[in-house]
């Protein structure tokens, strides 16, 4: 009996002392701050008055996209509709992801050197925080130089931007707050 005891207990005692492997659930987004916090990023934006009165009303370039247009926008291939959201939402949020973290850099830039938007840069540094998407490999490249002159309508383009971002993208996390 002793010789099959130790060959159990031979047997058995690795796998015991092998950690378990329980699969960790992936991380998820709280799509209702999520919902919360793009509204908030709604309400500052459109509070905001044009530091150029020049500028109030101007709409620069057209809806089609230029070759040197950086600026993430979400599209119908970006899977964002609800039917899509509800089975996969990865896509969607990469393309979120993606735009947040371009508009942060944009806001943290020398285009917003002589007017900072610390409000605006917190909530998209709110919102990068609880957008979980489980591959990170969609990092925008830095804004490039501005000079001076063209700052002020490079702020305005950049936040009109960032108004219609916000708009589709607060729809978005609305739609799926509300159905989780």
């Amino acid at each position: 009996m002793a010789p099959l005891r130790r060959l159990l207990l031979a047997l058995c005692l690795p796998a015991m002392l092998l950690p378990l492997a329980v699969p960790f659930p992936a991380p998820s987004t709280d799509w209702a701050a999520c919902r919360d916090l793009s509204q908030r990023l709604s309400r500052l934006l459109g509070t905001m008055k044009e530091t150029h009165r020049a500028l109030d009303g101007v709409r620069l370039g057209g809806e089609e996209d230029s070759e040197g247009d950086c600026a993430p926008r979400i599209r119908c291939s970006d899977a964002c509709d609800p039917s899509t959201l509800d089975t996969n939402s990865t896509h969607c949020l990469q393309r979120i992801l993606q735009g947040l973290q371009h508009y942060q850099a944009m806001l943290g830039s020398d285009i917003f050197a002589t007017h900072p938007q610390p409000e605006l840069k917190a909530v998209l540094e709110g919102l990068l925080g609880l957008v979980q998407v489980p591959v990170r490999s969609c990092r925008t490249p830095p804004p490039p130089h501005a000079h001076p002159w063209a700052r002020p309508l490079l702020q305005h383009d950049t936040l009109e931007r960032l108004r219609s971002f916000t708009a589709v993208m607060s729809r978005v996390f609305t739609h799926s707050a509300s159905a989780r």
